[in-house]
């Protein structure tokens, strides 16, 4: 796949308040739109994961209202529009392979096992339905970093009736979605959300702020749907980026919607500047999901579990250690580097990395 550091901030600005994208006429067209690609059935699925507040409570959420304030609020910050030296780079890695797959989803539907559509879960190997910050912090992960215990998961992608599932480390980018990157800081823990929306139509997905390439197999980009064919070769994955918001309200670690509380960078005005907006005013890492997955040939039966193409969409909570997710911000989105998932920059040996060679401080 290409490499795309940094999104042009034009593709930045516009669909910032894509929460709107929400709404059942979506859901019907998702549903009749018959020009190739996943079945009907699997499109109507889509309509059983409306992002909406559950009714049930958890242990991160008693009431049940969807809201879940952050334990230390951050109060009155202004958005950095400073300039640091120019570093093209900005970030590290975090490579976490598949754990599991289920019917679960504990930011959307809390609690309540087998009432979403499937999905592929990274990192942490306990998630479920139930899982909590509780749960999730300190448990067993299959990233790189010991300490990365957070959980990333996805619709599970199929070629008919067969799950496809990523094979290996999966690229998970943290990085400044801002122009001052120096001025990036750590997920709080708990934190979480969700990017992108399972009812959203072509047309959302292809103008969505977090939108990269598209779909992408061989020499075919920018792929709003699945493309009909692939080349049938040994070296030929299907695979899609698709960035975060990385500009946090300061104040709850979800919302109803668990989109509310977190937004994208937009351009200042009379600049070339991406800056966080006044209202989202905490910038804190960019995620991108960089994913591949072991298909190709014809395509004509591929399809996610949540529907077409263009219905994919992603989950973050962040059940990472604290002290090794700033060593990490510190050195590598900063500090202005490249880094794997050691914090490490071939580039720039002189600054070493920022965890040993077991992925952990030192």
């Amino acid at each position: 796949m290409r490499s795309s550091p940094k999104r042009l901030p034009a593709l930045l600005l516009g669909t910032a308040l894509f929460a709107s994208v929400l709404g059942i006429g979506t859901i019907a067209s998702a549903a009749t739109d018959t020009d190739g690609g996943a079945p009907d059935a699997a499109a109507v699925a889509a309509a059983g994961h409306a992002m909406a507040v559950s009714p049930q409570a958890s242990a991160d959420d008693p009431d049940g209202d969807g809201y879940i304030p952050a334990v230390r609020q951050v109060t009155g910050v202004t958005p950095s529009s400073a300039d640091p030296p120019h570093r093209y780079f900005h970030e590290f890695q975090a490579n976490c392979s598949v754990t599991h797959t289920a019917p679960d989803d504990p930011i959307v539907f809390p609690g309540q096992p087998g009432k979403s559509h499937d999905h592929t879960f990274m990192g942490n190997t306990s998630t479920n339905a139930a899982s909590t910050t509780a749960s999730l912090d300190g448990g067993a992960t299959t990233c790189k970093a010991p300490a990365d215990a957070s959980a990333y998961w996805m619709p599970s992608l199929f070629k008919g009736d067969q799950k496809i599932l990523p094979v290996g480390p999966q690229t998970i980018y943290y990085k400044s979605g801002v122009t001052d990157y120096t001025s990036v800081r750590p997920f709080p823990k708990g934190l979480r959300f969700v990017v992108g929306s399972p009812m959203q139509s072509a047309d959302e997905f292809r103008h969505h702020a977090g939108f990269v390439e598209g779909w992408e197999c061989g020499d075919s980009y920018l792929n709003v749907d699945f493309p009909a064919n692939c080349p049938n070769r040994a070296d030929v994955q299907l695979n899609i980026r698709f960035q975060a918001p990385s500009c946090w309200d300061g104040k709850y670690l979800d919302t109803p919607d668990h989109k509310s509380h977190m937004a994208y960078p937009v351009v200042k005005p009379g600049t070339n500047d991406n800056v966080c907006p006044a209202d989202h005013p905490v910038a804190v890492p960019m995620i991108e999901f960089k994913m591949a997955f072991p298909v190709n040939g014809d395509m004509s039966q591929v399809h996610l579990a949540s529907g077409r193409g263009y219905s994919f969409h992603y989950d973050f909570f962040n059940a990472w250690e604290d002290r090794t997710l700033k060593a990490l911000v510190d050195h590598c989105i900063v500090g202005g580097l490249q880094c794997d998932a050691r914090g490490y920059d071939q580039a720039h040996p002189e600054a070493g990395a920022a965890l040993n060679e077991d992925y952990r401080l030192p």
